[in-house]
């Protein structure tokens, strides 16, 4: 994995993801957070197909930091199974990329 890493998940409400995302900032977990949305998920869920209203969360941080990022999200999270997905970041704007680092735990 890279140094960097994106992390993504998603909630039920907009309110839900703004108070998710300024959390993880706020705990010097992630460097950022973007919420989007409304988005609409199909999955399956308990042998059958649903269709949901959903708000996306992407969080920026170091790959260091991704195991504190991902309890805290865990333990916050309104849903019983949450996707909270790690993606490396390859390649960036070094000066952002220095940011996260200074704007994350060490």
């Amino acid at each position: 994995m890279g140094e960097f890493v994106q992390v993504v998940t998603t909630v039920d409400g907009r309110a839900a993801a703004q108070e998710l995302a300024r959390s993880a900032v706020t705990a010097r977990l992630a460097a950022c957070a973007q919420v989007g949305g409304p988005i609409t998920s199909t999955y399956r869920w308990q042998g059958a197909v649903e269709e949901a209203e959903e708000w996306v969360i992407v969080l920026k941080t170091t790959a260091a930091g991704y195991a504190a990022l991902e309890r805290h999200l865990l333990d916050a999270h309104p849903y019983d199974t949450p996707e909270v997905l790690c993606v490396p970041i390859l390649a960036g704007n070094p000066a952002y990329l220095a940011w996260i680092t200074d704007q994350t735990l060490p």
